[in-house]
């Protein structure tokens, strides 16, 4: 039996080409998590769902079916769209990357959510982008499960990161095992989001990035290669 979601709280994830003139797009809803959805017609340049389905658009929208791949029936922008420019687009291209790539469809987030809503509006602010995609990256691995636990770390002892057993004691520091190893102290500071201390931050850089390989596998985040080659002009 096909059943009906009204008034759903949504942002555009991810869009790409369907049949002639629609769009398979991935959304990240309030109250249904990830949602894949047909958008007949967007393709069409008469279409009024054509500029509504661009990313960072807060939406509301009713969709329809009994199986994974909706159809999006209506959608409406409650608020302007957020238009980020520079390294803060390609930053919350990274982010959507990672809803995308991470979460499980139909499973909801609606504390992550509001984070998501929290990271877009402090890139719109450009005012401290680093902290802001740490903190949602932290908020994004604690919601997928993902938990660092640091109760046994003293703050003088280093510490290896294994995705499968967590922090081991390292004895002897060699330089092959530097970038996966970090002090107590910048673990305990990590958990606790002292991203105030600038060596805090660049430890949390490292360690999101590890930990959030392991989750991603093999293949490259197509947003961080974007960055990695991006060279504002002037």
């Amino acid at each position: 039996m096909s059943y009906q979601v009204e008034a759903q709280a949504a942002y555009v994830l991810h869009t790409r080409p369907y049949r002639e003139t629609s769009l398979l797009v991935d959304l990240f809803t309030l109250e249904q998590g990830k949602v894949s959805v047909v958008v007949k017609g967007a393709r069409s340049p008469r279409s009024r769902m054509r500029a509504m389905m661009q990313p960072f658009t807060p939406l509301q929208i009713n969709l329809r079916g009994r199986h994974e791949l909706k159809t999006l029936l209506q959608a409406e922008a409650v608020a302007a769209p957020v238009f980020l420019k520079g390294d803060a687009l390609i930053c919350g291209l990274y982010v959507n990357e990672l809803l995308e790539r991470l979460l499980q469809p139909a499973d909801p987030h609606p504390h992550l959510y509001v984070f998501y809503q929290y990271v877009l509006n402090e890139l719109l602010a450009a005012t401290d982008i680093e902290l802001a995609l740490r903190t949602f990256e932290q908020k994004l691995l604690q919601q997928l499960g993902f938990q660092f636990d640091v109760q046994a770390c003293q703050p003088e002892a280093i510490y290896r990161y294994e995705p499968s057993r967590g922090f081991i004691s390292v004895r002897q520091l060699s330089d092959a095992l530097k970038p996966l190893c970090f002090s107590g102290d910048q673990l305990i500071g990590i958990v606790a989001e002292e991203y105030h201390r600038p060596e805090i931050r660049r430890a949390a850089k490292r360690l999101m990035r590890l930990a959030l390989e392991t989750q991603l596998g093999n293949r490259p985040l197509r947003s961080r290669e974007l960055l990695q080659g991006y060279r504002p002009k002037g």
